[in-house]
């Protein structure tokens, strides 16, 4: 289903990274065939829960001060000692729990339970990253060409955030950076997408990405941004140069930053199924510890690869 070379160098990081990663889901055979997989490859250390192979939460010893901490988060919105401690015993809320108190490094579910339910939790329990106004995602899209040598390159937000503002769009394009280098090896060059290019449109729209590419330059000034920038210009070197001739990223961009989650859907499903890219994803970032989501239509081999990646996450 994924490009062979790309998720081997993913595995190659994960090895080399070997994180702790709970998976609530331990009832269903795929999370139970992918995780030991998983660990038979090397690529992390699986706490399944429930099921024959997982741990019965009901007895966990980590009960009393998971419990605590949750009531500790969400007393002041309203949640009693009680629904604490009811809350916690279910798997998804005991898994997230685990993460945000350092019992495990990342979580992956989804096979079971909604993407709704799944995000929600995350970022209810384990929260956001210091600074990040919102969670976005991202996709790792693999390219072939006619000589069928391969790229992979990154598509921002393209699942999460509806309507970015300037601020929320340099929040995506600087995590969607840090991820395709740790994911990919690559040193990250940003295009911010739009429909004009340096200015050759004037509109709301495309002030608003030129904004964020200056807030992405004031703040990170190690990574390269362009923008704003029409895809052909970001994507095409020979486009680029001639479009944008002052821009830092000329046709050579391998981060590209969607201006709004409806342009970033359609973008990725179009370079999926007319393109024949191979995308990866949805996976979430902007959060303080990993946590990933899966489709309820996964199979074993997904959960492996998408643990391997939710391993990448983790930040040291």
């Amino acid at each position: 289903m994924i490009n062979s070379d790309t998720m081997q160098a993913i595995y190659e990081r994960a090895r080399q990274r070997r994180r702790h990663i709970v998976l609530p889901e331990g009832n269903d055979p795929r999370i139970v065939e992918g995780a030991n997989k998983a660990v038979e490859l090397g690529l992390a250390d699986v706490t399944l829960l429930g099921g024959s192979e997982g741990i019965d939460i009901s007895s966990s010893d980590l009960i009393p001060g998971l419990q605590s901490a949750l009531y500790k988060l969400r007393g002041k919105k309203g949640m009693t000692e009680q629904q604490a401690g009811e809350a916690v015993l279910e798997p998804l809320t005991f898994a997230a729990m685990m993460v945000a108190r350092g019992h495990a490094d990342g979580t992956l579910a989804g096979a079971v339970h909604t993407t709704g339910d799944t995000v929600r939790t995350a970022f209810q329990l384990i929260g956001r990253a210091d600074g990040v106004r919102s969670v976005s995602s991202f996709f790792l899209m693999v390219l072939s060409n006619v000589e069928g040598e391969q790229r992979t390159v990154t598509f921002a937000d393209c699942a999460l955030t509806i309507e970015p503002d300037a601020e929320q769009l340099a929040q995506i394009a600087i995590a969607s950076a840090d991820n395709h280098r740790a994911f990919t090896g690559e040193t990250p060059r940003i295009g911010m997408l739009s429909f004009s290019t340096i200015g050759s449109a004037n509109h709301d729209a495309a002030a608003k990405v030129a904004r964020a590419a200056h807030f992405v330059r004031e703040r990170r000034p190690d990574l390269t941004v362009g923008g704003e920038l029409q895809f052909d210009a970001a994507f095409v070197p020979s486009v680029g140069s001639s479009k944008a001739p002052g821009s830092p990223v000329q046709g050579d961009a391998n981060v590209f930053v969607f201006p709004s989650l409806e342009a970033g859907n359609i973008g990725y499903k179009i370079a999926q199924r007319i393109g024949g890219a191979k995308a990866i994803g949805p996976i979430l970032q902007g959060l303080a510890k990993p946590a990933n989501d899966l489709s309820r239509g996964c199979s074993a081999q997904d959960v492996t690869d998408m643990i391997a990646m939710t391993v990448v996450q983790v930040v040291d």
